[in-house]
């Protein structure tokens, strides 16, 4: 008894391990993240006036609209398994992806003017030097991202127009349509995010 009550207040003293692996968990976790969030104020640091200014605009803006709009696609999995109770969040969060998808590609044509620079622009290196990753990334990133807001602004609409009755049977089409076009919507914003990432890594704008 004695034994048993020594290695009990030991066990008291000491944090157990499945504590200790929450904490570091959510540790990691918490440290990722800023580091993510950190991504596009690297640009700051960028000898460059134009990429220090463009860069860091569109990087925010970016980040900001694949993080909105990730979140939305992923909401639109259950909702299209018929949770009701997410529809009121979700009619919020498709407009406010819209919005900021409307930021991210504006910031993106402002920097795509930098970018189709006739001298010295980042597109006449890339054809010159490594084609490939114009025709294969920026080819993508130039129009696949513009499908974002489209598609945000009409699922906005719909979710706006139907309200509750959209979970109705008969209005089953439309739900499926929407939440598809949300995960496409999804699916674009991350591929955008990920190809502009490898052309900037290429070569600065």
């Amino acid at each position: 008894m004695v034994l048993e009550h020594h290695e009990n207040s030991l066990q008291n003293q000491f944090p157990r391990q499945l504590d200790i692996a929450t904490v570091c968990v959510y540790g990691l976790s918490i440290l990722s993240t800023a580091l993510f969030l950190f991504l596009p104020l690297v640009n700051l640091l960028s000898p460059s006036p134009w990429q220090r200014t463009m860069g860091a605009i569109h990087g925010i803006a970016s980040l900001l609209a694949v993080l909105v709009i990730s979140y939305t696609g992923h909401l639109a999995f259950p909702l299209l398994r018929g949770v009701a109770k997410i529809l009121p969040q979700m009619r919020t969060l498709a407009f406010w992806a819209s919005f900021v998808s409307f930021l991210a590609i504006a910031s993106g044509n402002w920097i795509y003017m930098r970018y189709r620079a006739p001298s010295g622009g980042a597109r006449a290196w890339l054809t010159q030097n490594t084609p490939l990753v114009h025709y294969l990334f920026m080819e993508y990133h130039e129009f696949t991202v513009l499908f974002t807001l489209p598609l945000g602004v009409a699922c906005t609409w719909i979710l706006w127009k139907y309200g509750d009755s959209i979970m109705k049977k008969q209005n089953r089409p439309v739900l499926t349509a929407t939440c598809i076009a949300l995960m496409a919507m999804m699916f674009f914003a991350i591929g955008g995010l990920v190809s502009g990432l490898n052309v900037a890594r290429m070569h600065n704008l």
